[in-house]
């Protein structure tokens, strides 16, 4: 709670939530909700569940050059890291994930972090493409749509750093020695003599986990493996739409996804309130849904998101909590004293 990320994200929701909400009527929204038809949910959680899968068996591959863990031990990891990036700050499940492949499966953090890292560049990647995919029919909502107005400002700027990143990690992996050459000269020249040791060795460790993306074949089976968790995600927003009265394409749902998805990426309260909303009911009105369907249906549509991956992810962390006293504990937080600023949150704070 003394963190100012945490206050400034908290800021930053109710901002955007005050902008959502603003001008619509509650009782409209309350109607909307009354009236929609929640068995429609059923399959659109199944479909996104199917996706987490898909998510796990992504970071299985991602990691089979470190070690081989099957899809199925994956699986309970990866709900673990949403409900960390659920209900605490600064995505701070991403870090909780990588404690628990260190405890469970002797993966060493900072390797499972850039695989992790690895993940979100494809996955931003992914949603730029969707954005750019539909930048046309965006063009003609752009003159009253508020929000959505600044979306190609945004996505031309998202695919500057995304793309940037994407492919330093993909020289850095297809020529390790250069890149280990290259951090030796810099930690060498450019850090105190006392934790260049510990530097150097989080850095191999973390390059050693950029080894999947080696092969071109691998970077594209991971792409493409990326642009199918993203049509499934799509595939839930298609079915959660029609628990109410309005209709609009699928590209549309898909352009939505990859907004809400980028605008998620600013710092915000736990469990991305008000980041994912506000562009959600924003775009939705720039396509001619009555604004109070629009915030009903984003507010669902974010419970849905959220409840049962949470649950989930709660369940396998009961059966198997971290142990406070582990050495793996105690390894991240000293590592974290030397990358400090680079991790979300110190893993005291996470649990």
């Amino acid at each position: 709670m003394k963190r100012w990320q945490l206050w400034l994200g908290i800021l930053i929701s109710a901002v955007l939530l005050y902008f959502s909400l603003r001008g619509l009527k509650l009782g409209e929204v309350w109607q909307a909700l009354q009236g929609a038809r929640y068995f429609w949910l059923l399959p659109g959680i199944a479909v996104y569940f199917v996706g987490v899968w898909v998510r796990s068996w992504r970071w299985h591959y991602l990691l089979r050059p470190l070690k081989k863990i099957s899809t199925q031990k994956m699986f309970p990891i990866v709900t673990i890291g949403y409900m960390g990036n659920n209900i605490y700050p600064a995505r701070a499940g991403e870090v909780l994930r990588s404690v628990i492949l260190k405890q469970r499966e002797s993966v060493p953090i900072s390797a499972s972090l850039a695989t992790i890292f690895v993940e979100r560049i494809f996955d931003g990647v992914v949603m730029l493409a969707f954005v750019f995919l539909n930048l046309s029919e965006l063009a003609k909502l752009t003159v009253t749509s508020g929000f959505v107005g600044s979306i190609q400002q945004i996505a031309i700027w998202g695919s500057v750093i995304f793309f940037s990143a994407l492919v330093f990690f993909l020289l850095a992996a297809m020529f390790p020695l250069v890149t280990e050459r290259i951090v030796r000269w810099l930690i060498n020249h450019l850090l105190p003599l006392k934790i260049r040791e510990k530097v150097l060795d989080i850095t191999i460790r973390f390059l050693s986990g950029l080894e999947a993306l080696r092969s071109p074949k691998e970077a594209l089976m991971i792409f493409f493996t990326t642009v199918l968790i993203w049509l499934l995600e799509t595939g839930k927003y298609w079915f959660v739409m029609h628990a109410f009265d309005f209709q609009v394409s699928f590209f549309a749902l898909m352009l939505m996804n990859g907004i809400v998805n980028l605008a998620t990426t600013i710092p915000s309260a736990p469990g991305y309130i008000g980041t994912f909303d506000a562009p959600g009911i924003a775009l939705l009105s720039a396509y001619g849904v009555a604004p109070a369907i629009a915030a009903g249906y984003t507010l669902v549509l974010h419970a849905a998101l959220w409840f049962p991956i949470t649950a989930l992810g709660a369940y396998y962390y009961l059966r198997q909590p971290l142990r406070m006293g582990s050495k793996e504990v105690q390894q991240l937080k000293h590592d974290q004293k030397v990358e400090s600023e680079e991790l979300p949150l110190q893993t005291g704070e996470i649990l």
